[in-house]
């Protein structure tokens, strides 16, 4: 009974410990290797190397797809701007608090992860291809985060229709209180500037 109990413990032991994420992008694996979450380029990572990984600073890499982030199911911190990223899917990543994608080549974005309210800092601006956002709650997104003035955010990104496309004031520029734009989030008082010309002042406190 004892050896089955072992070999049954020892099965699943490797079960876990052998699932593996897939990840193409050769700078993106780099980046794991260089923070010590991977070994060998072999286009993936064992997953259970990544799930409790709770920032992630890839900024400025000369990355170009971040398949496999979906698998980072703890993540709070994704700064990936300064890249050639085209195509981000954040929606299997619930627990998000502060993500910039700015300065990339987006040309889809999904933040639509059912925690609409729990990813309090959001820039992706200087995306020019980049016309829609899929996120949860358009009302939110268009008050708190910010895009270009060229895209829109919505409940529905597709080639069709977009939806939700909200009349409410929206944010322009994040910038601090000697008027540089925000890049990183730091515990400071910030400027949110709107469309309608409104100023808001804010006191960026990090996680």
């Amino acid at each position: 009974m004892k050896l089955i109990l072992v070999f049954l413990f020892l099965l699943n032991y490797n079960f876990l410990f052998s699932q593996k994420t897939f990840i193409p992008d050769d700078a993106f694996e780099q980046a794991l290797i260089n923070y010590g979450y991977d070994d060998i380029f072999d286009d993936s990572v064992i997953t259970s190397t990544i799930d409790t990984v709770m920032t992630l600073y890839i900024n400025n890499m000369g990355i170009s797809d971040l398949t496999g982030i979906e698998d980072f199911s703890s993540l709070s911190e994704l700064f990936c701007y300064d890249n050639q990223i085209e195509n981000l899917d954040l929606s299997n990543n619930y627990n998000l608090f502060e993500v910039n994608c700015r300065s990339n080549q987006l040309i889809s974005l999904s933040v639509k992860n059912g925690n609409p309210t729990g990813l309090w800092y959001f820039i992706a601006n200087n995306n020019p291809d980049l016309q829609c956002v899929e996120v949860d709650n358009v009302a939110y997104a268009n008050y708190n985060w910010l895009i270009d003035n060229t895209a829109v955010f919505s409940t529905n990104c597709n080639l069709s229709s977009i939806s939700q496309i909200s009349d409410e004031k929206r944010l322009i520029k994040i910038v601090d209180l000697l008027g540089k734009e925000i890049i990183k989030p730091t515990n400071k008082t910030v400027i949110y500037i709107f469309d309608d010309g409104t100023v808001e002042k804010r006191i960026m406190i990090n996680k």
